[in-house]
């Protein structure tokens, strides 16, 4: 039989082909080490993945977008992916899909590293915190039903205060699925209408060390946090326990329970606080009708002093008067009674009744002859009566009979 002839290309794709069909890569995790770690051109990723007596070497590529955790030398970690046969260089790398470290120690540098990398973004600035409505009417839970967090949420929630819409959204906290779940969770609530959406949205989960809290420290969920439209609160474990997404959210909980109690008011304390309000309210009125009551009380007090002021001042000018007209009153008497006296000697009535008369013509009193003229008619007013004359003669001259 005749050897079948491949160019080089040729037999690396079929090399490829075989790999590709005879090694199930999405059900294997490769345990390594990793070794001279680099970053080509903030893009390309490549390092060794080696046991620990570095007898065996597997050489690894990936790019930056598919390494979510901080990754360096030393670090234990396990890797997904598919091996490949690089025309271009002509060794078998593993092309990389997902990485994650293990052990406490790898998975503490991983945290370390990530955390400061977010901090130095601003992620966990105080200043772009946002406040809990004090009543809200929906809650966002996202955690798993099976977890003891779930139900001492919706506990204390419950006891605190009723009628509050919970919509669940059910996630593995912790496992492979657990990051792809609470990403999607997130997108769910914030794709919501605005009219639909929760109050706020709380990710909690029970405590664990750092390998189950791992979704909680993961990058993608850290941005989500930060990313989400709604405000935030994350309650993980237990007050010792902490987790990149506590750093990030709006609100950071110690415990399930200390999250519903940061999110929802308490009955009692309301019901304490209205009471103090009317208490309050009922101590300023009181106030206020005790200010205006004194203010009437000096206003009338005023008043008072003001109108017996003035009844003091009326009855002095009363008195006055009184003492002046007892003084004025004889010499008014004397005054008016010697005007009389007066008027009664110049009243012509009494010349006339001594034999005068007034002679007037027109109306006019005649005091001259010289003024009348003969045949002029006379108005002649005697001391009893009066009488019609007409001039027969001025000073001798003139008729001589008289009418």
């Amino acid at each position: 039989m005749e050897p079948v002839i491949l160019h080089v290309a040729d037999y690396l794709s079929l090399l490829n082909e075989v790999l590709h069909d005879r090694v199930p890569s999405n059900e294997i995790l490769i345990e390594g080490e990793v070794s001279d770690y680099r970053v080509a051109q903030q893009k390309w990723v490549s390092f060794d993945l080696k046991d620990e007596k570095a007898e065996a070497v597997l050489k690894c590529f990936a790019t930056t977008w598919q390494i979510t955790t901080p990754i360096e030398d030393g670090m234990r970690v396990h890797v997904k992916g598919f091996p490949k046969m690089y025309e271009r260089f002509g060794t078998l790398k593993l092309n990389v899909q997902s990485i994650e470290p293990i052990g406490e120690g790898a998975l503490k540098r991983a945290y370390d590293l990530l955390k400061k990398k977010l901090e130095a973004e601003g992620l966990f600035d105080v200043s772009r915190k946002r406040t809990l409505p004090r009543f809200p009417k929906k809650i966002g839970l996202i955690t798993s039903r099976d977890a003891a967090a779930y139900g001492d949420f919706l506990r204390i929630v419950n006891n605190r205060w009723g009628g509050i819409e919970i919509d669940h959204a059910h996630v593995h906290v912790q496992g492979r699925e657990a990051v792809g779940e609470i990403l999607g969770a997130f997108r769910y609530f914030n794709m919501l209408p605005v009219e639909d959406r929760p109050d706020a949205i709380v990710l909690t989960r029970g405590g664990g060390g750092l390998e189950d809290l791992h979704a909680f420290n993961d990058e993608q969920v850290a941005r989500a946090v930060y990313q989400s439209l709604i405000p935030v609160v994350v309650a993980v474990g237990h007050e010792r326990d902490e987790s990149l997404a506590d750093y990030v959210a709006d609100i950071r909980a110690s415990t399930p329970s200390n999250a519903a109690e940061r999110v929802v008011p308490s009955r009692a304390d309301v019901k304490y606080e209205l009471d103090m309000m009317m208490r309050h309210q009922e101590q300023q009125l009181q106030f206020v009708m005790d200010e205006y009551r004194t203010a009437a009380d000096r206003m009338a007090t005023k008043v008072g002093h003001i109108l017996e002021r003035e009844r003091d001042r009326l009855l002095m000018m009363q008195t006055r008067l009184q003492d002046r007209a007892q003084s004025w009153l004889p010499a008014l008497r004397d005054v008016i009674e010697s005007s009389a006296r007066l008027l009664r000697q110049v009243d012509p009535t009494r010349i006339l009744a001594r034999g005068y008369a007034i002679v007037r013509v027109g109306g006019a009193v005649v005091r001259d002859a010289s003024e009348l003229a003969v045949g002029r008619e006379l108005a002649i007013q005697l001391g009893t009566g009066s009488l019609d004359a007409e001039v027969l003669r001025i000073n001798g001259k003139g008729k001589q009979k008289l009418v």
